[in-house]
């Protein structure tokens, strides 16, 4: 079963057509994007991190991600993919790990971030957890997250090299977030040689536009969980300033909510 999700998963990365991806935190929310028509869930890490207490960027650890991984992939029938930030650990070895674990745990695809990290360093913890993938009998979706440009570069040179090198080491795609000019994400897809992902949200064009550049897949990252912990806040500060509850109008009933777990 996990096989066929992991070539069902791989299928729906169609350049031109893309794979839309509004990302989950815990099971809850991974079954409405099920319920609303997703053809996959995938998590996001900061939300994941944020729902269970710690700050995102590793500090959640590798066992608390897959217990998460577990909830979603139990609670959907879609295929589900895990961003596992750099790996969970200091080592190939260590990311092998988590692969294994992530697997075990239901997923059928990864993301795993440079941070821009050395290349070659980079290429070893890929092929790490390619091989794990590849131990387990699982034709894992390997998204290789190029970060030059989210962290406020604008190296396309560099950010190439790193395409060509994490797809020699065995990722499936590449995810290049904090791109969100059509006419440069229509430059990448035309020098990278797999299925590329970019990372939009408001203010960016809309999906017509990066599918007409040839994107395979699009996501919203930690943005969906974002909006709704500003709910909470909102209702909580016009709960305590003004004594009124405008703020959680429309929100889903009970019984909805209550029925769709």
């Amino acid at each position: 079963m996990s096989t066929d999700k992991a070539r069902l998963f791989r299928s729906l990365h169609v350049p031109g057509d893309p794979l839309l991806l509004p990302n989950a935190w815990d099971a809850a929310s991974a079954r409405l994007i099920e319920q609303a028509g997703a053809k996959a869930v995938a998590t996001t890490s900061a939300g994941v991190a944020w729902s269970l207490g710690v700050a995102d960027g590793d500090h959640l650890g590798r066992d608390r991600a897959a217990e998460a991984v577990r909830r979603v992939a139990a609670t959907v029938g879609v295929p589900v993919t895990a961003d596992v930030e750099s790996g969970f650990g200091d080592t190939p070895d260590d990311v092998a790990v988590t692969i294994a674990r992530i697997i075990e745990a239901g997923a059928v695809g990864v993301n795993i971030e440079d941070g821009v990290r050395d290349i070659a360093d980079q290429q070893a913890r890929l092929a790490a957890a390619r091989r794990a993938a590849d131990d387990a009998g699982i034709p894992l979706y390997i998204n290789a997250r190029i970060d030059v440009f989210l962290r406020g570069g604008d190296d396309l040179a560099d950010t190439l090299r790193r395409a060509s090198a994490f797809l020699e080491a065995g990722a499936t795609g590449i995810f290049v977030p904090g791109v969100t000019d059509p006419g440069l994400v229509s430059q990448l897809v035309k020098e990278i040689d797999a299925p590329l992902n970019v990372l939009l949200g408001p203010g960016a064009p809309p999906v017509a536009a990066f599918a007409e550049a040839g994107v395979a897949r699009i996501s919203l990252g930690s943005s969906v969980a974002s909006a709704a912990y500003a709910v909470a806040r909102a209702a909580t500060l016009e709960l305590l300033t003004d004594g009124t509850y405008t703020s959680i109008a429309g929100g889903l009933s009970f019984r909805d909510l209550n029925n769709l777990l």
